[in-house]
């Protein structure tokens, strides 16, 4: 009788990736343990995976492979979607991990890291094929890559890709400076830079329901749209990551990856195929059409803020001031509300209102399309007063689907019009939790499919708006306060009303 490969799960059509060696830099960091582990796992027990591969750890602490492996074990315990753990699964899984030690910024690490390659191509049958992760601060990405080219190894005989995690640069200046020096040992289509909200199921959705459906991109144009939101809401504030954020603030780590990304999909031409670069030179085209920021204009279209002592959650919080690792005059902002215009065909005239910020009062990621109020001479005298325009919602999360809300009849002899919903939810209308997104990412990786990584020039067109913002707020100008467990500075509230519109209720 036949004994089951617990690596295979049920059958699945898609294409698996070719063989390869993974190399986590950063093995016994966060993210390692709560999101790059578990994916791998969710990966091995959907048979999504070759049989021929590798998984190596490198780090600066001292470890034995056996004990990375009960290590990661632990983690995929703690994170992993997929629960109980299957033993036979990880089992197969741990079999194929293995451990390096090292200084990111020394040879020896990486003459130790070549030999296990070698050992690892030969004995796996992996065929020189690597795949490099930076799950390390942002000031090693360019080291890291420079000793593996020096050591030679991004030159195994087979192909090289290298994922790079955000922030790619803190301004333009510095993206593009980074760009140079990965281009010193790879080329782009070895380089993913990787922004996980685009791994999100929900996210991708943005462009199956806007693509797919007939109904919806003939009034996805100014001539019906009064105005776009998009609204990025966290309840935590920033941890213990005061000093990483000190150097970040809102703008450089929401508005400059995570909302963008948003708006782009929403705001994109349909491309011409659902391939790589025809995406991606929509989203570009999209950046590149976005108003700049002048000094004066900072002012009138942008709002920053930094959230005081509260209640979150029914638990009192700090201030941001308050935190660990943050400085006690900072002005760094842990919101951001802005006002941009696209100068293109399709969007001249029609705002798109972005805003993130930390201690919010819920955690909640949303798109919304409000379209113009129909004329009311016919209902004006029936209408209630709470009667709104027509909104399309697409809620990333929580509580991920799609909402459209219209006017429709209230029962009854007298013609009398209410608000009403339609709603999309993804688990009641599929009943399965969708993957996480280092899940999709990590697989579109190794199949070596670009379309949900970034490019360089939609990195540095990103940055260029970013920027024009961050000198202008970087002469003088303080955050307004906000209140933790509300819904940021009252400023940013009067950036709307100027437009007789207001800030969606999430």
């Amino acid at each position: 009788m036949s004994q089951e490969n617990p690596l295979r799960g049920e059958e699945t059509t898609q294409r698996r990736p070719d063989p390869f060696i993974l190399v986590i830099f950063g093995a016994g960091g966060d993210l390692t343990h709560r999101k790059l582990a578990p994916a791998l796992y969710s990966l091995a027990s959907q048979n999504l995976l070759p049989e021929e591969f590798a998984v190596v750890g490198f780090s600066r602490r001292e470890m034995s492979d056996d004990n990375f492996r009960r290590d990661l074990a632990g983690a995929v315990g703690r994170f992993s979607r997929l629960s109980p753990v299957r033993a036979q699964v990880w089992q197969r899984l741990a079999e194929r991990i293995f451990y390096v030690a090292g200084d990111f910024t020394t040879s020896d690490g990486y003459h130790r890291l070549g030999e296990l390659l070698t050992r690892l191509d030969r004995e796996r049958g992996t065929g020189g094929n690597r795949l490099f992760y930076l799950a390390t601060p942002p000031s090693f990405y360019s080291t890291i890559a420079g000793r593996l080219g020096e050591a030679g190894l991004t030159r195994g005989g087979g192909w090289t890709r290298l994922v790079v995690e955000k922030p790619f640069g803190k301004d333009l200046t510095t993206a593009r400076e980074l760009n140079a020096q990965l281009y010193q040992v790879l080329q782009e289509n070895q380089i993913y830079r990787i922004d996980h909200y685009l791994g999100k199921e929900t996210v991708q959705n943005i462009l199956a329901f806007r693509f797919a459906n007939g109904i919806f991109e003939p009034v996805w144009n100014r001539r019906y749209v009064d105005h776009v939101q998009i609204s990025v809401a966290e309840s935590l504030g920033v941890e213990r990551r005061g000093s990483y954020y000190e150097e970040a603030g809102a703008l450089r780590d929401m508005v400059q990856n995570h909302l963008l990304q948003l708006l782009c999909l929403t705001a994109m031409e349909p491309p011409v195929a659902f391939d790589a670069d025809a995406v991606r030179d929509e989203k570009v085209k999209v950046l590149r059409a976005i108003h700049p920021f002048t000094p004066k204009e900072a002012g009138s279209r942008a709002v920053r803020g930094q959230y005081t002592a509260g209640w979150v959650l029914g638990e009192p919080v700090v201030g941001y001031l308050r935190e660990p690792g943050v400085v006690g005059d900072s002005p760094t902002e842990t919101y951001a509300a802005l006002k941009l215009f696209i100068d293109n065909w399709r969007w001249a005239g029609v705002p798109f209102y972005l805003r993130t910020g930390k201690r919010m009062p819920k955690r909640a990621t949303e798109v919304a399309i409000q379209f113009k109020r129909a004329p009311h001479l016919l209902f004006s005298q029936t209408a209630t007063p709470e009667l709104e325009p027509n909104v399309l919602s697409m809620r990333i999360q929580p509580d991920e689907g799609i909402v459209l809300r219209f006017a429709a009849k209230v029962p009854g002899p007298t013609v009398r019009l209410r608000t009403v919903s339609m709603d999309f939810f993804y688990g009641t209308s599929f009943g399965t939790e969708p993957p996480e997104a280092y899940e999709r990412l990590l697989l579109d990786w190794m199949l070596g499919d670009s379309t949900l990584f970034t490019r360089r020039d939609e990195v540095e067109a990103a940055w260029t708006l970013v920027t024009s913002l961050l000198e202008s707020w970087g002469e003088g100008n303080a955050p307004y306060p906000y209140e933790a467990g509300t819904w940021g500075p009252r400023e940013a509230d009067a950036l709307l009303e100027r437009d007789e519109r207001s800030w969606r209720r999430l």
